[in-house]
């Protein structure tokens, strides 16, 4: 199983940063730099609980410590994925409703300190690996009301742009497989499996990004960027 989750683990990070490499250097407009970001903040952050991960499968050294520390930068670059996912959204679609846009964003920022905050605080004892339910619950509320506004924004839009019409989708599947890590893993452990369909679905989005890049529909983007 070792060696199965570790290839997985390395193909995945090598995907995420090559994709965020190859769209930055492709596209120049905003939608393209907005992508490739995104692509590279949840690449390098992944890395940063992964590499840990994978070397704590064949090294007798503790990793306790760097494991806790690598959840904690994924947990903040996570959410800083999400709410580029949002600025990427006001590129690729025109709101009608100025305000609904502010009011979403004024949600996803107050959500995302919220997040980030708790996140930080010692009771999560990410260093010693004996964060408790309690607090794995409290820190992925604010990250739930993250994911129902990115699926609520991109479902809305879900038939104005072809490449982007199944992001909603994948982010809701991301969000099915995670939660129940992320409060409850420590009581099934098994339940720990379930990050692998989730980190398949943001490869998915991240084929999306690539898909939009190489694709001929592109320049209509810069187009609608250039208002």
């Amino acid at each position: 199983m070792k060696y199965g989750e570790s290839t997985f683990d390395i193909l995945y990070l090598i995907f995420a940063i090559t994709t965020g490499i190859i769209i930055l250097i492709k596209r120049k407009d905003a939608i393209g730099r907005y992508m490739g970001i995104a692509a590279l903040v949840l690449g390098g952050g992944d890395a940063f609980h992964l590499v840990p991960r994978v070397l704590n499968y064949f090294s007798d050294k503790d990793y306790t410590a760097a494991l806790g520390f690598g959840k904690l930068v994924t947990s903040i670059t996570m959410t800083v994925f999400y709410l580029l996912l949002y600025f990427l959204h006001t590129k690729l679609y025109k709101w009608e409703d100025e305000h609904e846009k502010k009011t979403v964003l004024a949600g996803l920022i107050i959500a995302t300190s919220t997040r980030i905050g708790i996140c930080c605080l010692p009771g999560n004892a990410w260093l010693s690996g004996g964060s408790s339910i309690f607090w794995g619950v409290m820190r992925n509320i604010p990250f739930v009301g993250i994911g129902l506004l990115t699926v609520l924004i991109y479902f809305r839009n879900r038939n104005d742009n072809k490449n982007f019409k199944r992001l909603w989708l994948y982010v809701t599947l991301s969000f099915l497989f995670y939660i129940p890590v992320a409060t409850i893993v420590s009581l099934v452990p098994m339940l720990g499996m379930l990050m692998l369909p989730k980190t398949v679905c943001y490869m998915l989005i991240l084929a999306i990004f690539l898909k939009d890049s190489f694709g001929k529909k592109h320049e209509k983007h810069d187009n609608k960027d250039e208002r």
